[in-house]
């Protein structure tokens, strides 16, 4: 049975131009009706259908209307066209803040947050301790909100969004901000809630949690639906189109950094496995090929090109540059042209970031650095925490039991 159906759903939003730049000349354009407005349409015939117990994904780069979609079926926000089917009680957790007052404790702000989502006061007054038990607020819960970090704003709200063991939960980006215990305790009660049947809409820029947790994704882009499917093949779609997007010049998934002299600039930067075919889809054991195509508007002697490789989480997983590799580049100038291969990844199923950077000898002089700039997916058969992957060989049998007992029984040891 389906609890939630989408038809045709559309919303829009109408931006407002002034040509003033002065407040008064705003106000006189408005009441003389001179401003521009444009039609924004954040969603635009958007269709699909959840079923009773499925765990869905929602992704795609920033501004393709995921959180748009998650208000509306949360029905904080009215769709301009369609229609919108949701069967079954509903919990959500949408933004930093959603349904808090600051000047209010955390006390307070747990029964103001309870009544905007329709829980009864009786519910909340019967599972106040558990809540706040599981925030981790303790005596800060008589404390204003104003003085919370977003983290602990973040822990109150999820705390008693899966208070009220709702039928349907939504959960945007937000879990991300925080604590590490506090992800590890979420994400607990997360698959709890799955493994109890419940419908979950997760809204998420991290591919590793979309793949380990959701049964379909739900692809957007500029407000439509590219695909939707299983998650493996959603994924991938998606991984695809940001390398696309990456071989044409593009930034890719996200949250870059970049700066430098320009002395000498990064022009061009291409992925590939180990036969030669651009990706940025890898598995465990495969070759990573980087060829990067540079400028050098005047001679620099002796430049160092770098990498660093951050998992999803922006956590060094490993680095290295001409430098320490002991490859010596005497001199550049002009156009120029570095490969370098990664050999077999041991890296975990993942999603990963490529950093890289050119500087003097010296570290002082940052001629281009790419932060965070060139995404990539490694798929592992092997299971195991952490980041590498490591062959590991388990054994159990009579021998090894005999040799265990040999070192803690004394009469087979033959001491005396």
């Amino acid at each position: 049975m389906n609890v939630i159906q989408v038809k045709n759903l559309g919303k829009k939003f109408r931006l407002r131009h002034a040509k003033g730049q002065s407040l008064k000349a705003t106000l006189i354009d408005r009441i003389l009706h001179r401003e521009t407005r444009d039609d924004f349409w954040a969603l635009k015939n958007i269709s699909f259908s959840i079923g009773e117990g499925e765990t869905i994904g929602v992704i795609g780069p920033n501004g393709s209307g995921k959180t748009t979609l998650l208000s509306i079926l949360a029905r904080t926000m009215v769709p301009t066209i369609g229609s919108l089917e949701v069967r079954g009680q509903v919990s959500c957790l949408l933004e930093l803040g959603a349904g808090f007052h600051p000047d209010l404790t955390g006390r307070e702000n747990i029964f103001l947050n309870a009544a905007i989502m329709g829980i009864p006061r009786s519910v909340i007054e019967e599972k106040f301790d558990r809540i706040v038990e599981f925030s981790g607020l303790g005596q800060f819960i008589e404390t204003p909100l104003r003085f919370y970090s977003s983290g602990m704003s973040v822990r109150l709200g999820f705390s008693v969004a899966v208070a009220a063991d709702p039928e349907i939960l939504l959960v945007d980006e937000v879990l991300s901000v925080g604590d590490e215990a506090f992800q590890k305790k979420s994400g607990e009660r997360m698959r709890e809630f799955k493994s109890r049947g419940k419908t979950i809409v997760v809204v998420s820029h991290d591919m590793n949690l979309i793949r380990n947790f959701c049964d379909q994704v739900i692809y957007l882009r500029a407000g439509e639906v590219v695909r939707q499917g299983t998650t493996d093949q959603v994924i991938n779609r998606y991984i695809e189109d940001v390398q696309a997007q990456l071989i044409q010049g593009g930034a890719g998934l996200g949250v870059t950094h970049e700066w430098g002299s320009r002395e000498v600039e990064i022009k061009s930067v291409t992925l590939t496995d180990g036969r030669g075919k651009p990706t940025a889809n890898l598995r465990a054991g495969d070759d990573l090929n980087v060829t990067i195509d540079f400028f050098s508007k005047e001679r620099i002697e002796y430049p160092v090109f770098g990498f660093a490789i951050h998992d999803a989480d922006r956590v060094l997983c490993f680095g290295s540059n001409t430098q320490i590799g002991d490859y010596r580049i005497p001199s550049i100038e002009g156009w120029g042209r570095l490969r370098f291969r990664l050999a077999s990844l041991p890296l975990l199923t993942g999603d990963y970031y490529l950093s890289l950077s050119i500087h003097s000898q010296d570290h002082l002089t940052n001629y281009h650095r790419q932060e965070y700039f060139y995404p990539f997916t490694v798929l592992s058969s092997f299971r195991g925490e952490g980041v590498f992957s490591i062959p590991v060989t388990w054994m159990m049998g009579e021998q090894e039991a005999l040799n265990a007992k040999s070192r803690f029984d004394p009469k087979t040891s033959g001491e005396d």
